[in-house]
């Protein structure tokens, strides 16, 4: 109960400052004896409170973005909702060759975003054209997908979000990071909505995991917001070669 606790807490911090919190607290439900499925929608349940935690935390920055979180918020249910199907329907293993794939991409465009980002400017200012204040209807398809992808496992979900967005919008890191945590709070909210009615969840790990991960919202939000870009990007990229890691290494055991 106390490793459940700590990794929800851990969790928490680390997905509303980055993401990948669920490589965090899934290996450890599986290690106190949940079977796969029930482990991943007890995490998606126990996790949405550190998801709200953690928006809440970040509403300053969240001042002003109302409908742009609302636009891209119906594509990330819809996502979410069609991943949590795929995960009562599909094999465990559907996603694994696809997963670090996946993360690898994202961590890609976190490190090419900047310059991708003065690439895209300096076109708007020769031609003139005021470009997609939204990101465009690549941004919200790319959303979309990657929140089927949240709905059906979530791991490095907030770092494939927060590539997408720092590439297509023009806005702070800290800004699109607010917007990343509730983003994860509707998908996680939507999957774990359809898990109650169709799934079973080990409700004692639902609690330490709702309990921790709201206080590890709240401490990922104060020390979050203090981050400077450079260092926010920096420890996105660690955190997700951490997680490419971690999901590569049972294949190669």
């Amino acid at each position: 109960m106390l490793a459940v606790l700590g990794a929800g807490v851990i969790a928490g911090a680390v997905n509303t400052v980055v993401g990948s919190g669920t490589l965090v607290t899934f290996p450890v439900l599986l290690a106190v004896g949940l079977p796969p499925v029930t482990a991943t929608v007890s995490n998606a349940l126990g996790l949405i409170p550190g998801s709200v935690s953690g928006a809440i935390g970040y509403r300053r920055e969240l001042a002003g973005q109302g409908r742009r979180v609302a636009r891209l918020g119906v594509g990330a249910g819809i996502g979410g909702l069609a991943g949590a199907i795929l995960l009562l329907t599909l094999p465990s293993t559907a996603f694994e060759s696809v997963v670090p794939a996946l993360v690898a991409l994202a961590l890609i465009l976190v490190v090419l975003q900047p310059r991708i980002s003065r690439h895209v400017r300096r076109r708007r200012e020769v031609t003139g054209e005021p470009g997609h204040r939204g990101g465009g209807l690549l941004l919200s398809s790319g959303l979309t997908l990657a929140s089927v992808y949240g709905g059906y496992f979530a791991a490095a979900q907030g770092i494939i979000y927060m590539a997408l967005m720092g590439m297509l919008l023009d806005d702070s890191a800290q800004r699109l990071n607010a917007v990343k945590n509730v983003l994860v709070a509707v998908v996680n909210t939507v999957a774990a909505l359809l898990f109650l009615v169709v799934a079973d969840f080990d409700w004692t790990a639902v609690a330490l995991l709702a309990g921790g991960s709201a206080l590890g919202g709240q401490i990922g939000a104060t020390a979050g917001r203090r981050l400077k870009p450079p260092v926010l990007r920096v420890l996105v990229l660690g955190v997700g070669v951490v997680s490419i890691g971690q999901l590569l290494l049972p294949r190669l055991a």
